[in-house]
């Protein structure tokens, strides 16, 4: 059978499921994968192509992985499988590399670093990372309606600081993708941003 138009992403598919299989959401027993699903499925909703659908669906493969000493041999394999472009983006979208211990850095520096990356990344990264945070935004505001405040006890981080990164995030994104693919997205995220914070 001949390859079709999406085989591509279905191999990234595939790839995301296998590395993340065990993996679940904080605190719940929905599978990992159905957060990686939106946001490759936001990617291409945001104007994204389907390299962006592979990264949205690899962003969080080299961070995650496990044992931490396969971070080297996933990047080959994604740069080998989807290219250059789809694994600067997954780079890129990475926010704190473990250890050889399994360990990331402590997590207000790590986003702050992220943060300042983020106004000096390329445009199809800001897309991939901005329907990231969307996604995992809505899964806040969603929880939130669902088991109330106490959905920030899942974090590392509190809900005035969990606050104040979506709300540095929204404000990024809405700068630096205005009349770009993304700015729908990055809008729908300082709105869900402006629920979280409200409710």
């Amino acid at each position: 059978m001949s390859q079709h138009k999406w085989s591509k992403l279905a191999l990234a598919f595939d790839f995301a499921a296998t590395e993340h299989q065990h993996q679940l959401r904080k605190s719940t027993q929905i599978p990992y994968l159905s957060h990686l699903m939106s946001v490759a499925a936001l990617a291409l909703e945001n104007g994204g192509d389907e390299e962006q659908a592979i990264a949205g669906l690899l962003h969080d493969v080299i961070e995650d992985a496990e044992p931490s000493s396969r971070i080297a041999y996933i990047r080959s394999e994604i740069n080998e499988l989807f290219g250059s472009r789809v694994l600067s983006i997954v780079e890129s979208c990475s926010d704190g590399e473990p250890d050889d211990q399994g360990v990331k850095p402590p997590w207000k520096p790590r986003k702050e670093a992220y943060l300042t990356r983020l106004e000096t990344k390329d445009i199809d990264t800001l897309l991939v990372s901005c329907c990231d945070k969307l996604h995992n935004a809505k899964s806040i505001l969603l929880d939130l309606e669902s088991v109330g405040v106490s959905v920030f006890d899942r974090f590392s981080a509190s809900r005035e600081e969990t606050i104040w990164y979506y709300r540095a995030l929204s404000e990024i994104f809405l700068r630096r993708l205005k009349n770009c693919k993304g700015e729908v997205a990055a809008k729908q995220l300082a709105k869900t941003v402006n629920l979280i914070e409200n409710f």
